[in-house]
């Protein structure tokens, strides 16, 4: 794999990075009611729109229609990703200085950030490897994180939920936002596992 291959591939993973750091932060944020680092993700998000420019530049330079359909896919499922950070984010600014969950629901976030973290990194070392054995641990973790947006759509749902709707509300979108983060890590890590060494990485 020549200079070039090895640019294209590591603009993604980089980008791939970015948007785990993005989703640490606005975890943090969500759990602590953090408004620096919630505004570092919001203020932080013109950069990697950059990032994200000139990761679909490079990759469109590829020649084979079917590289480039998939590296436009691949650029816009990092996007998405570091959309869902981004309203993670706006929710903790928005409850300031008031925390947007429950005690009751910490366990649970907390549990869905961590893995979300550990999701979009695996996904960054399977761009950067082509690793299926990675993409079988994410489909594992995408199946822990959906059970984990069950047990907070249960807690927010059961008749003696005390923290009213819009709590609810809120933690059903955030759970959500979650899932789909989750959703994107494992479908961007099966793509680009499939094309690492085509001309995708030519």
């Amino acid at each position: 794999m020549g200079k070039v291959k090895h640019r294209r591939l590591d603009q993604l993973a980089d980008l791939c990075r970015q948007v785990g750091e993005a989703m640490q932060r606005a975890s943090v944020a969500l759990l602590d009611a953090d408004l620096a680092l919630a505004e570092k993700v919001i203020t932080g998000d013109a950069a990697l729109a950059r990032s994200r420019a000139a990761c679909e530049e490079q990759l469109l330079a590829a020649t084979d229609l079917r590289v480039v359909l998939a590296a436009v896919h691949a650029v816009d499922t990092v996007e998405r990703m570091g959309d869902l950070a981004l309203h993670i984010a706006r929710a903790a600014r928005r409850r300031h200085p008031g925390h947007v969950l429950p005690d009751e629901l910490r366990p649970p976030f907390a549990d869905m950030g961590q893995l979300a973290i550990t999701l979009a990194n695996t996904a960054e070392q399977v761009i950067r490897t082509g690793d299926p054995e990675l993409v079988d641990f994410l489909d594992a973790s995408d199946d822990v994180m959906d059970d984990l947006h069950r047990a907070v759509f249960t807690a927010v749902t059961r008749e003696d939920w005390p923290h009213g709707v819009a709590v609810a509300v809120d933690a059903t979108v955030l759970s959500q936002n979650y899932e789909r983060f989750a959703d994107h890590a494992v479908s961007l890590a099966r793509r680009t596992s499939l094309f690492a060494r085509s001309e995708f990485a030519a």
